[in-house]
């Protein structure tokens, strides 16, 4: 015992020694460990520090209250999760449609219920209402939430926090955000204008929502806005704060589920009921509501760790074996003075111990220093505030040990190496180029099949999120065991480079023991910042595929209800003035021209007034067995008939048109507003054919039918209407079935009424062309005309995959620049001796950008393609997971709808960024940052 400590003791003392003599290599090392011990860190206290407490997150959603009470579905019964607000059930669900009848309207409130009637009794309260309004920017005119209520009063204390200015006291005065004053161009001082009650009022102060710093939004007090607003169902949504002696309990919560009332309640909430005491875990479908992911968490986090603890090996290894190197005399020393193996690999692992602590607290005290610079950067991202400082001091003694144990680590093999190191190499100094051996290349090439194998395995079968995860981290290991044999491969190719070239090339195929550690970090940091973005491309590719938009991207929609078509000419004006229009097109309505339907005019819902009606007919062949009423399908059945093209709405594009009924009207010009202008169609509706947006609505004849009524109730049809040389337009229907035109329609026989204007634009409207817009309609939409404008998708991932691409880039440079940095270390002799022979200062140069930029582009190309294994292992599992509940619906005679897509979609961006942009990096700053020049010294041996 006494020997072993013995043995460390004097291994420490050395290695202090020998990290102080060797200032430069010795930062290395610590910087590579303290690097992601920084991150680890940093990450470990924001998330802390995001992560609310109970108490922290009531008083940003209740503020002092005791409880918050909401109608849900005034005076009917529901039942409620104590904690989980998104949990609940209404009690139209438990029974039968033809005994509960229609289900009551979320969020209204009968006159003869009152809220206050059904409060804790001696409790003070607080009233909350929300609702919207338009308000005059210094661009036009903006939509804004309106929050009354009184900021304040006590139990609001935590809910609202005054930045600026003060808060209202009376009428005629609000508090705005500085979201709202940012993207209004108000500022605090100034008046507001609400155009629909034709009123200013002044901005007393600017105010922010912890839990929501990216709120358009203006507070005033009670009743001094909201009720003076031309909302026919009100507009605004109610909430109570209720503070009682007592607080409020899981029965009086219970008690008010009876009444239709959802309640938030701090008591529950710090002391939540058993499961047995809650009514709606008891239902058999609960378990359906049940949050997932933890597994798949788990799985990229246990990768995430993975890779972290390979990449710091991989790029401190080669510091400590050069470091071996340097020190083989003073180890040749000890070996001839009688130390034995056991020795010289406590002094080399020493050095691991020493430079491992060093870092852990460098890159500690850097992760918070970090996080606290960087706290408000982070808190706009996330949208939300922190909440109080919270250091887990056991977390980050953890993280210390953990930069201990890997520092540690990555010196174990140059430890061994150089404790088998014989005396007489050791004191001579001598080295040689060996070959690799050929179990390594073996091994790698049986764990990189294994590990994708059991990836897919995991993702396509099994659904396991920790089987892919393993299987990740298995063919990772496995692909770094074969950096050697490919840095060798790539050293073959050499003779084919010029000069500076060739010895980069040679010299990294030379020495693979300093070249292929750090290719593999670099190729460990690709591959999950590569994993991460392909999962994060991939989740917004799924995003975009579910969302319906209602017309085609940045398309303004101006339409009008039983007026004349001149009532849309201010709104074409303020169009051409103020949005980025292009082309233009003029869409009406089809009607029957029969007798009972008069003039054809539509109420606000699109319904014809006179009860006429156009139905597209859809053949018998091709109706979808699905919607018969009075058939059954086994499971197999159902699942097959589910993505039966029968069983498909092909004009399912959202229902930006649905104000025209089945038929549009227009003419060729539709086209270009739709995205569908090609000839053919162009050519199928001067033709005087129809063009229709399901395939199931064309005959096998290639005609389209129309069923023409009189009444709703007729069940036969009061005329028929065939039109030929109809096509399936590629694009959505929008809300109709079929385009003709007008000369078309006066053929048919059909009358036709004007319904609206449609343009597209060279972009989607900004904010501020929309708030111009919007001011210089002022009133106009009243009554008659609407408008509307198709934003489309919008994705935020852009900074996120932007941020994953800066960090792997930041790693792969530092990667790269260690090893050109302990190549130059290691190779002086050899470069003063090209400076003997006579070679030109820019061969150092270009030689070292040449050996940081191979390196580099080794690891970032094979890192790409690793990277891919765990991102689709996940997406597969994920995938599956979605299946198996579709099939499972199915089963238990739910409507699932269709079947779930698997997306797959590459980050070209970070692709390109990666593969091209860092290789050109590293091979620049290394050749700008090199001495062109060396000092030649007399060469011993």
């Amino acid at each position: 015992m006494n020997r072993t400590l013995n043995r460390w003791r004097l291994g420490l003392r050395i290695a202090r020694r020998d990290a102080l003599r060797a200032k430069g290599r010795s930062a290395l090392v610590v910087a590579m460990i303290a690097l992601p011990i920084l991150g680890v860190a940093g990450a470990d206290l924001a998330v802390r520090t995001n992560q609310l407490s109970t108490e922290e997150s009531l008083a940003r959603k209740i503020g002092t209250a005791d409880a918050e009470y909401q109608v849900y579905e005034a005076g009917a019964p529901i039942m409620q999760h104590p904690t989980n607000d998104d949990l609940w059930s209404s009690s139209w669900e438990e029974e039968e449609e033809n005994t509960r009848g229609e289900e009551p309207e979320a969020g209204t409130e009968p006159s003869d219920f009152r809220v206050e009637d059904h409060l804790p009794d001696g409790a003070t309260v607080l009233r909350e209402r929300s609702g919207y309004a338009d308000v005059t920017t210094d661009y036009g005119v903006m939509w804004a939430d309106i929050q009354e209520t009184d900021p304040a009063d006590p139990l609001s204390r935590g809910k609202y926090t005054l930045l600026s200015g003060a808060w209202p006291t009376g009428p005629g005065e609000v508090a705005a955000t500085e979201q709202f004053l940012t993207n209004t161009g108000l500022r605090v001082g100034e008046d507001a204008e609400l155009p629909e009650i034709d009123r200013t009022v002044r901005i007393t102060g600017s105010y922010e929502l912890p839990n929501d710093l990216k709120s358009d939004e203006l507070l005033a007090l009670n009743d001094t806005l909201l009720p003076l607003l031309p909302r026919e169902d009100g507009g605004d949504d109610a909430r109570y704060l209720v503070a009682v002696d007592g607080g409020v309990s899981w029965e009086t919560v219970m008690e008010a589920n009876t009444h239709g009332l959802q309640v938030l309640s701090r008591q529950v909430h710090l002391n939540p009921p058993a499961d047995s005491e809650i009514p709606l875990v008891q239902r058999d479908d609960y378990h359906r509501w049940d949050s997932g992911g933890e597994a798949e968490l788990y799985a990229v986090l246990g990768v995430a760790v993975s890779l972290v603890v390979l990449e710091i090996c991989l790029l401190a290894g080669p510091a400590f074996a050069v470091g071996a190197r340097r020190s083989r005399r003073q180890l040749g020393l000890v070996g001839s003075n009688g130390g034995d193996q056991a020795q010289l690999r406590a002094i080399m692992l020493s050095s691991g111990v020493v430079l491992g602590a060093a870092a852990a607290v460098v890159g500690i005290i850097l992760g918070i220093l970090a996080v606290f610079l960087g706290r408000p950067f982070l808190e706009n991202m996330n949208g939300a505030r922190f909440g109080a400082w919270d250091f887990r001091w056991v977390e980050l003694l953890g993280v210390a040990a953990f930069a201990v144990f890997i520092g540690t680590l990555a010196a174990l093999i140059p430890a061994i190496n150089a404790s088998r190191s014989s005396v007489l190499e050791s004191l001579t100094g001598t080295k040689g180029v060996r070959r690799g051996g050929r179990a390594l290349p073996i091994a790698g090439t049986i764990a990189l099949v294994a590990g994708i194998a059991l990836a897919l395995y995991g993702g396509l079968v099994m659904s396991a999120a920790e089987m892919v995860g393993a299987g990740a981290v298995i063919a990772e290991l496995g692909l770094v065991a074969l950096t050697p044999m490919l840095v060798g491969g790539f050293g073959k190719l050499a003779r084919f480079l010029p000069l500076s070239g060739r010895l980069a090339m040679r010299d990294a195929a030379r020495n693979r023991g300093r070249t292929a550690p750090a290719v593999a970090a670099v190729l460990a940091a690709t591959a999950g910042a590569v994993a991460i973005a392909t999962i994060v491309s991939s989740s917004e590719a799924e995003q975009r595929a579910r969302y319906i938009p209602d017309l085609p991207d940045g398309t303004v929609a101006l339409t009008v209800w039983n007026a004349g078509e001149s009532q849309l000419d201010p709104l074409r004006a303020a169009a051409d003035k103020t949005l980025p229009v292009t082309d233009r097109a003029d869409l009406a309505s089809a009607v029957p021209a029969l007798p009972a339907c008069g003039s054809g005019a539509r109420d606000e819902w699109g319904n014809n007034l006179s009860e006429c009606y156009i139905e597209v007919v859809t053949p018998p062949e091709k109706i979808c067995p699905l919607w018969e009423d009075d058939t059954n399908h086994t499971e197999e059945e159902e699942r097959a008939l589910r993505q039966d093209e029968r069983c498909t709405w092909n004009n399912d594009g959202g229902w930006g048109l649905s104000n025209l009924g089945s038929v549009a009207v227009g003419d060729a010009e539709i086209l270009k507003i739709l995205g569908i202008d090609r000839p053919e169609y162009r050519e199928a509706l001067e033709n005087g054919g129809a063009l229709a947006f399901d395939t199931n609505r064309i005959d096998d004849d290639g005609t389209v039918t129309l069923h023409l009524y009189a009444n709703w109730e007729n069940e036969k049809p009061d005329s028929v209407v065939t039109l030929p040389g109809s096509v399936l337009a590629e694009g959505h229907g929008y809300g109709i079935d079929a385009l003709i035109t007008p000369e078309t329609a006066e053929k048919a026989g059909l009358a036709t009424t004007f319904a609206g204007t449609y343009y597209a634009t060279s972009h989607v409207p900004t904010s501020a062309e929309e708030q111009a817009f919007r001011g210089e309609i002022g009133d106009l939409t009243a009554g008659s005309t609407e408008w509307t404008i198709e934003n489309g998708f919008k994705a935020d991932n852009s900074m996120a995959l932007l941020i994953i691409a800066l960090a792997a880039t930041v790693i792969a440079l530092g990667a790269a620049g260690i090893a050109t940095g302990l190549a130059q270390a290691d190779s002086e002799a050899d470069l003063a001796t090209l400076a003997a022979v006579g070679a030109a200062p820019r061969i150092r140069r270009t030689l070292s950008g040449l050996q940081c930029g191979m390196i580099a582009a080794m690891g970032v190309v094979l890192g790409c393609v690793s990277g891919l294994i765990p991102a689709v292992g996940l997406l597969l599992a994920d995938h599956k997971d979605r299946l198996d509940w579709w099939n499972q619906d199915i089963a238990a005679g739910w409507d699932p709808g269709e079947r779930p897509e698997l997306h797959l979609a590459l980050p070209w961006e970070t692709f390109g960024q990666l593969i091209v942009v860092v290789p050109l990096i590293a091979l620049v700053f290394a050749a700008l940052l090199t001495r062109s020049r060396v000092t030649l010294a007399r060469r011993a041996g």
